[in-house]
């Protein structure tokens, strides 16, 4: 330590004290490298969740065509939305300028399924099969209206980018569970259309420390870039390299106190130790037949979305804290029933076979699964409505999502909309009550999970929220 009577600048003086700080960052990073979590002072509940697997349906899912019947619009059908239910509601930019706002009703038919009577589409066989493990939630609602913000939204508790993403908040207040891969993993699932683009920060650390950042495992090529060795290289000498710059960077760490310098130190041993665990993830083998046959097979196919269901289940074994799947080309603005059966043929039985196969497994009570996309679609037809098809617009002010394990009750629909699936007519949840719940089932009170960053303390669901009791098992 610096004797007082020594004279020493304001700089000198806050990278020295820093110094303790990246220390005991760099201690903490170790530790938990080693299999135990560093922020273990962070969970403040019993949880019921040690995982989260969350199936992110980018572009929105129309809920009127697949979980939310309205039975009297075929009586609607092409009549004016009455002005009484859209209350002047904003809209966007592709429907700002319609004169009418036709009804449309769905062209698919609903049914109830298993012993809750669940109603669902036609269009979902598979997801049928596991009504009675499903909470349908039909009352979500947001105040985005544009995707990118909707998105931004519901990944970070903000319509700004730059605030840390659910699973880096997750990894930042729980730990990980496992010492050889994430304990944040990203797969983006390829489909019959691109859809909309999707940005690293989605699943980005913002402010918080770097190593929170999810790391996305690719469908084509080498899962992660650059974990290979490089021709010429072995096991013995990438050791002896990153054993020297590991040096280098400790002595930057004593002098700097850059926090971020433990953080690499970390993320460089914990690469080393994916160049064993990715390969050995992503070799389906050992898989059976029938579990082939669960999942389709498309789940034969690398980068498809039942492939992603599948791995999904492998990361769940391995102890990886939170799995972010995305599906992109929800965003229906036109011919929805012709595009919609093609999602739900790509979605529908890896969704289901997932929660199957975690169920026989014992892995589904501890780990809750989500569904859903950003916001809804509109009752009301985008441009020119026929007898054979039709678009919808966004519609950010009811929605549904559904959610499985991880203590959620299951086999219960929750929340309430109008006859034209408008407007919530009971037992509203907001985004930030949908994050807020999720963090209460994996341990953590959301009003205590914060980061103080530029002299203020932020959290996942800002200022708002509330945990959704009536849904929790």
């Amino acid at each position: 330590m610096l004797s007082p009577l020594v004279p020493q600048s304001r700089r000198h003086f806050l990278q020295r004290s820093a110094t303790g700080l990246g220390a005991m960052a760099l201690a903490s990073l170790l530790h938990r490298d080693a299999g135990a979590s560093p922020a273990s002072r962070l969970t403040h509940l019993v949880a019921k969740a040690k995982r989260v697997i969350w199936l992110f349906q980018s572009g929105a899912p129309s809920q009127i065509d697949l979980f939310d019947p309205k039975p009297r619009l075929t009586e609607f059908h092409k009549q004016e939305l009455p002005d009484s239910i859209r209350k002047g509601q904003r809209l966007t930019g592709m429907t700002s300028g319609q004169k009418n706002f036709p009804v449309a009703a769905s062209k698919f038919k609903f049914s109830q399924h298993g012993q809750s009577g669940l109603a669902l589409s036609e269009m979902l066989p598979h997801t049928a099969k596991i009504a009675d493990e499903m909470c349908l939630i039909r009352s979500m609602h947001t105040e985005a209206i544009n995707h990118d913000p909707a998105i931004t939204f519901m990944q970070t508790g903000s319509q700004l980018p730059g605030r840390p993403s659910f699973g880096a908040w997750a990894d930042y207040g729980l730990g990980t569970m496992n010492e050889n891969l994430p304990a944040f993993v990203v797969m983006i699932s390829k489909g019959s259309v691109k859809g909309q683009g999707l940005l690293s920060r989605l699943w980005g650390s913002g402010f918080l420390p770097s190593q929170h950042q999810g790391v996305k495992l690719r469908g084509v090529g080498d899962p992660v870039l650059y974990l290979t060795d490089p021709a010429g290289i072995d096991r013995a000498g990438r050791r002896e390299m990153l054993d020297g710059l590991a040096q280098l960077n400790g002595l930057q760490l004593d002098e700097i106190g850059d926090p971020e310098i433990a953080a690499r130190i970390a993320q460089y041993e914990l690469a080393f130790r994916m160049q064993s665990s990715v390969p050995e993830l992503m070799d389906l083998s050992g898989e059976t037949a029938h579990t082939f046959e669960m999942y389709g097979e498309d789940s034969k196919k690398p980068g498809t979305f039942a492939a992603n269901c599948l791995l999904a289940r492998r990361l769940v074994e391995r102890g990886v804290r939170f799995i972010q799947l995305y599906h992109r080309d929800w965003d229906h603005h036109g011919d929805l029933p012709n595009r919609m059966v093609a999602q739900c043929r790509e979605t529908d039985q890896g969704s289901a076979a997932l929660i199957q196969d975690l169920r026989q497994r014992g892995l589904l009570d501890d780990t809750l699964v989500v569904w859903g996309g950003e916001f809804g679609r509109t009752v009301y037809c985008q441009g020119a409505i026929t007898d054979t098809t039709y678009g919808r617009d966004h519609h950010p002010r009811c929605f549904s999502l559904w959610m499985a394990g991880g203590g959620i009750k299951p086999g219960i629909t929750f929340g309430e909309t109008d006859e034209y699936s408008y407007n919530i007519t009971r037992d509203p949840v907001h985004v930030h009550d949908l994050q807020a719940t999720i963090l209460h089932q994996l341990g953590a009170d959301h009003t205590k999970l914060t980061y103080r960053y530029q002299g203020r303390d932020f959290r996942l669901t800002d200022v708002h929220g509330r945990v959704v009791r009536e849904i929790l098992a």
